[in-house]
C-alpha cells in the first residue's frame, strides 16, 4: 500500500517555501510588530558583538526559519499530546528565560551570565526534542545554531555591559511588552 498523504505534502511545501522566504516580509505575516522590533535589535546587538554583518544576519534569518516552521507545524494540528507537554514546557522556559532577563536588566548588579545561559539552552534542548520527528537535521542545526549564538557567555556579558545599555533598554521594553500581552 501506498503511504501518501496531500496534508503531509502541503505541509513539506508549506515549510520549503516558507524556508526560501524567511525575509521581513515573510516575518510580519508569522511575527507581530513587537517580535520584529525585539528582533531587529537582537540583530544589532549580534552585529556590533560579532562586528559580522553575514553573520548575524544569518542567526536572525535562523531564528525567523525556526519559529516560522514550529508555528506552521503548530497550526496544523502536527504535534501529538506528549510533544504538546513539550511545547508548554518550552513556552514556560521562555518566558522564564524572558523575565529573568528582564529582571537582570531592570536590576543593577543581578546579572549572572551563566543563569541566562543555561536557561537559553534548556530552552534549545527542549525546542530540539519538540520538533525532532518533524523538522530534518538542517532545521536541527538551526536551532542549534540560534540558542547557541545567543547562550554566549561572552555576548550575554557584552549585552549586559555598559555598551549596549540602548539595545539592553529595548529589548527589555519588547519583552516586557510581549509578556504583558500574554504572547510570551
Amino acid at each position: 500500500m501506498e503511504s501518501f498523504s496531500s496534508k503531509s505534502v502541503a505541509l513539506q511545501a508549506e515549510k520549503k517555501l516558507l524556508s526560501k522566504m524567511a525575509g521581513r516580509s515573510v516575518a510580519h505575516l508569522f511575527i507581530d510588530e513587537t517580535s520584529s522590533e525585539v528582533l531587529d535589535e537582537l540583530y544589532r546587538v549580534s552585529k556590533e558583538y560579532t562586528h559580522s554583518r553575514p553573520q548575524a544576519q544569518r542567526v536572525i534569518k535562523d531564528l525567523i526559519k525556526v519559529a516560522v516552521k514550529v508555528a506552521v507545524l503548530h497550526r496544523n494540528g502536527s504535534f501529538g499530546p506528549s510533544e504538546l507537554a513539550l511545547a508548554t514546557r518550552f513556552r514556560q522556559k521562555l518566558r522564564q528565560g524572558a523575565m529573568t532577563a528582564l529582571s537582570f536588566g531592570e536590576v543593577d548588579f543581578t546579572f549572572e551570565a551563566a543563569v541566562l545561559a543555561g536557561l537559553l539552552i534548556e530552552c534549545r534542548d527542549v525546542l530540539l526534542e519538540l520538533v525532532e520527528h518533524h523538522l530534518t537535521p538542517k532545521s536541527h542545526g538551526r536551532i542549534r545554531h540560534v540558542f547557541d549564538h545567543f547562550s554566549d557567555p561572552g555576548l550575554l556579558t557584552a549585552l549586559y555591559g555598559p555598551d549596549f545599555t540602548q539595545h539592553l533598554g529595548k529589548i527589555c521594553d519588547g519583552l516586557r511588552k510581549l509578556l504583558d500581552e500574554g504572547k510570551l
